[in-house]
């Protein structure tokens, strides 16, 4: 059995970035009249720099409105983000952001075998409690041994300092560990903190691809479409099948070394 199950957010637990983050933005640009809107395209082009914050600053370099003057630009993304986050945690109030299928399930796979969970997530804080107190009720941070997010680590992912702090807050090695990711960056950030990577693809990441995965697939919801196989075949992806590709992964790296 593995030691720890790490779980990044944003596209992991939930499609948040398209149905929740996308749609916040949007209605904050309106609220503070913001003469431009991302479209479901552009959004996923952005998606490519870190951090919502960080997101409408590399957006205004090429919005011929925004504001000429760094500092105003700088407001202006301060007060956007923050309107954003209370919009997003209308949204998922309002019930618009389902668990990704397969999710429940695992959660509970986890408690069931004891096997520690950590969130390692570079959104904020409360970005997380709204998602998951809306699913898992109000005492939902009990399910994890630890929380790690944006306020703990300032450094984007692919930096590694989210991972390496969720391992020192379980005190768990990382070769112990295996996270949940759908997206690149995330990817590399949990490889260069040494945890190996079960992906989940998302709608903004449908194509992810990593050699160094312990196994990549659609959905943790179905067995079907995973690679490599999940065995034996079931209806979804179960703790006991994370756990045997950990083995398998880790047996694959101890060869090289017997030789």
């Amino acid at each position: 059995m593995i030691g720890a199950l790490l779980w990044d957010v944003d596209g992991t637990l939930a499609e948040t970035e398209r149905h929740g983050h996308l749609v916040a933005f949007n209605q904050a640009f309106e609220a503070l009249g913001v003469p431009w809107r991302w479209s479901e395209a552009r959004y996923g082009e952005l998606l490519a720099v870190a951090g919502g914050r960080e997101r409408l600053l590399h957006d205004m370099q090429c919005q011929p409105e925004a504001p000429a003057q760094a500092g105003e630009r700088e407001r202006l993304a301060a007060a956007a983000h923050r309107l954003k986050n209370e919009y997003y945690g209308a949204i998922v109030r309002a019930g618009r952001l389902p668990l990704r299928p397969g999710v429940a399930q695992l959660l509970d796979d986890c408690a069931s075998a004891g096997v520690p969970m950590g969130i390692a997530s570079t959104t904020t804080r409360s970005n997380i409690a709204a998602l998951l107190h809306s699913h898992l009720g109000e005492e939902w941070a009990l399910r994890f041994a630890t929380v790690m997010c944006a306020e703990d680590a300032p450094n984007k992912k692919p930096d590694p300092s989210v991972y390496r702090l969720a391992l020192t807050a379980l005190g768990v090695p990382a070769a112990a560990a295996v996270a949940i990711e759908d997206a690149p960056a995330g990817i590399e950030a949990a490889r260069r903190a040494g945890i190996a990577v079960v992906v989940t693809r998302s709608h903004y990441f449908p194509d992810t691809v990593d050699a160094q995965a312990l196994a990549a697939g659609p959905t943790l919801g179905s067995v079907q479409g995973w690679h490599p196989h999940a065995q034996p075949a079931g209806a979804r992806i179960t703790l006991a099948q994370i756990a045997r590709w950990h083995a398998r992964g880790q047996a694959a790296a101890r060869r090289p070394a017997e030789r």
